[in-house]
């Protein structure tokens, strides 16, 4: 299985998010901010990261401009539902690097099915759907 980075200023959804991939056999580690998550990702690659939008000290679009700039081959899941304008921030996302964009409420099921669909993909393949059908 692989090993997942979720960023998310939101402790209760990130330990919901961290228990169902753990369940699922993925190996899990988290951080409440970009700064924190790229810091971390520094320390302790991840094959895949699941980074929220809006956070404190490091919002994610900054969080997924430095992660593509500086680790291009990491697919990135950028998900947002905090702001009137999460669909343009997400469809940003997506030209700075996201493989996929997830706005929230999503389902686990529609996290799982977009993290299996980018791990089934080749290196360097097309990138999947920009969001997973419900």
């Amino acid at each position: 299985m692989a090993r997942i980075l979720i960023i998310d200023d939101d402790d209760t959804l990130r330990g919901i998010i961290t228990k169902s991939l753990t369940h699922a056999g993925h190996t899990v580690s988290q951080a409440s901010n970009g700064r924190k998550g790229v810091a971390l990702f520094r320390a302790e690659p991840a094959d895949l990261v699941v980074t929220d939008l809006v956070m404190p000290e490091q919002e994610g679009i900054e969080t997924i401009k430095i992660l593509h700039r500086d680790f291009p081959s990491t697919p990135i899941i950028a998900m947002s539902g905090g702001l009137d304008g999460s669909p343009l921030y997400l469809d940003l996302t997506r030209r700075l690097g996201a493989a996929c964009t997830l706005t929230k409420p999503f389902t686990l099921q529609q996290l799982r099915q977009a993290i299996d669909q980018i791990l089934a993909r080749p290196p360097g393949g097309s990138r999947p759907p920009a969001s997973p059908a419900a």
